[in-house]
């Protein structure tokens, strides 16, 4: 999967945009554009480069997990067989559990967060579904007791 470039280095109105479209995605640009104290055109234009050179990568809801019945979460490592990361990548992303996945280096392969409803679900998952996908050497499950909310903060 190739790259694309990189977008233009963000300046302080745009991270001031990104900073209110992070505490409120739903936000106007009418609105946006006083907050920032510039034109609607301005903060359209803004907002438009923003998506189309991808570093707003689109707008979503953010469910608190737990109210929509998924108590339990873990990261699951992974050790894999060296030619069978685009294969497990591939796997991977059928299972609804799985919230995000990365490969990494050092004593795992992956890193993979999911979320499920109960014990039962997370033994399905683990035993049945991950470690059934070819190139799975072994994997370790982390319980999560707590977690932080996720919105990334521009330094």
């Amino acid at each position: 999967m190739a790259r694309q470039p990189a977008a233009a280095p963000l300046d302080d109105v745009d991270r001031r945009m990104i900073a209110e479209l992070v505490q409120d995605g739903r936000m106007a640009v009418r609105t946006l554009a006083e907050r920032l104290h510039i034109s609607r055109a301005n903060a359209y234009s803004r907002l438009g480069r923003l998506v189309r050179d991808r570093v707003i990568r689109g707008f979503s809801v953010r469910l608190d997990p737990v109210q929509i019945g998924l108590t339990t979460a873990v990261y699951v490592t992974m050790q894999i067989e060296q030619d069978a990361w685009r294969d497990v990548r591939e796997r991977l992303t059928r299972l609804p559990a799985i919230q995000h996945f990365a490969l990494t280096g050092g004593a795992f392969d992956i890193i993979a967060l999911a979320r499920v409803p109960d014990q039962a679900h997370l033994r399905t998952l683990i035993l049945d579904e991950i470690q059934s996908i070819p190139g799975v050497r072994n994997t370790q499950t982390q319980l999560v007791f707590e977690e932080v909310p996720d919105e990334v903060l521009l330094p």
